[in-house]
């Protein structure tokens, strides 16, 4: 995924192939977070393209508050 820089437009083949590999990569595990270090885009637009390709997002992880122990 060279060539991502922020800021740079990505569309048409481009964007749907890096659609598609986001979004096996976040099915397989990847956090958004992760994949928005690893590409250099924003965590919006790696959140957007996967919105795009209707993949069913992950609940937030870590501590809940207030969780019932017994």
């Amino acid at each position: 995924m060279a060539g991502l820089g922020k800021g740079r437009r990505i569309s048409g083949d481009e964007r749907t192939a890096l659609i598609a590999e986001l979004r096996d990569r976040y099915i397989a595990g990847e956090s958004i977070r992760s994949l928005s270090l690893s590409t250099g885009r924003s965590y919006g637009f790696i959140h957007r393209l996967l919105v795009e390709s209707d993949v069913d997002l992950r609940g937030r992880g870590g501590n809940t508050r207030g969780a019932k122990t017994g």
